[in-house]
Parts: C-alpha cells; sequence; structure tokens
C-alpha cells in the first residue's frame, strides 16, 4: 500500500488550460511536457497557446520582430528576445510574443538557468487571437510589472 501512495504522488499531471498553480507547480510541470510549444501562469491561472493564423499573427508577429531585431543591432546595451519565458511574479510568467530589455541596468535580468526574471523595458503581444486573455489579466500583470 505504502508502494502505491508513493506512486501516486511522484505522478505530475500535464499542465491543462485553467488549472490554478504557483509558478514552482507550473514550471515543474512544463520541463515534463517537451512537446509543448506555448503555456502562460497568468495570475496563477494556466493558459496553453492554441494555433496561429497568418494574417492575423504570423505576419504582424514577424513584422514585429523584424522592428526589435533591427533596433537592437542599431542600439548597444539592449537585447530583444522572441517568445521567451519572463518570470515576472510569483503569480505570473507570461511568454510574450517579442520584448526589448536593457540588459545593464534596466528592470529585468537573466536568472541562471536562462529565463528573463522581472518585467521588460518593452513587451509586444499579437492579441487578435489571444484578445480575452491579452487585454484583460495579462495587460492587468504587465501594468502593474
Amino acid at each position: 500500500m505504502l508502494q502505491t501512495i508513493t506512486k501516486i504522488s511522484q505522478v505530475i499531471p500535464p499542465l491543462e488550460n485553467g488549472d490554478q498553480l504557483t509558478r514552482l507547480e507550473f514550471e515543474t510541470r512544463y520541463h515534463r511536457m517537451p512537446h509543448l510549444k506555448k503555456a502562460e501562469l497568468i495570475e496563477g491561472v494556466v493558459y496553453l497557446g492554441s494555433p496561429l493564423r497568418i494574417n492575423s499573427h504570423g505576419n504582424p508577429h514577424i513584422h514585429i520582430a523584424t522592428w526589435l531585431g533591427t533596433y537592437e543591432a542599431a542600439t548597444a546595451g539592449v537585447q530583444a528576445g522572441d517568445n521567451c519565458t519572463v518570470r515576472l511574479d510569483a503569480d505570473n510568467e507570461p511568454q510574450p510574443d517579442a520584448l526589448l530589455r536593457i540588459k545593464e541596468g534596466g528592470q529585468s535580468t537573466i536568472s541562471e538557468d536562462g529565463y528573463v526574471e522581472g518585467a521588460p523595458e518593452l513587451i509586444v503581444e499579437i492579441a487578435a487571437s489571444t484578445v480575452s486573455i491579452d487585454l484583460h489579466d495579462k495587460q492587468r500583470v504587465y501594468r502593474r510589472n
């Protein structure tokens, strides 16, 4: 009986839309799902990415990425990112479409395991397909941070 209980307690369930988790629980589950391309923790709630369309997301996204990449190339001391995880606080770990941060002396740092921690100077979301999330809870989280 004890072995069964031990095995059950070691099983970590997959992430599901709507799960309410701490950031540590979220990261533990996310790391065990390498096939998953995008998951975010917003106000302690898990949101999984959905398929994206070219006209409403893909094309605007490439324009933003080109703009930020060009800005990074022409501006010393900044770093652009595309779809990288940002550890904002204990309940929020979004994966914005694009970001720009000041490398030294800015609001964010890079953790030992390679994640952005703290708020970058600019976060960009292409909200056409995710407007119900991006323009409500997520926008409040970004403003607060």
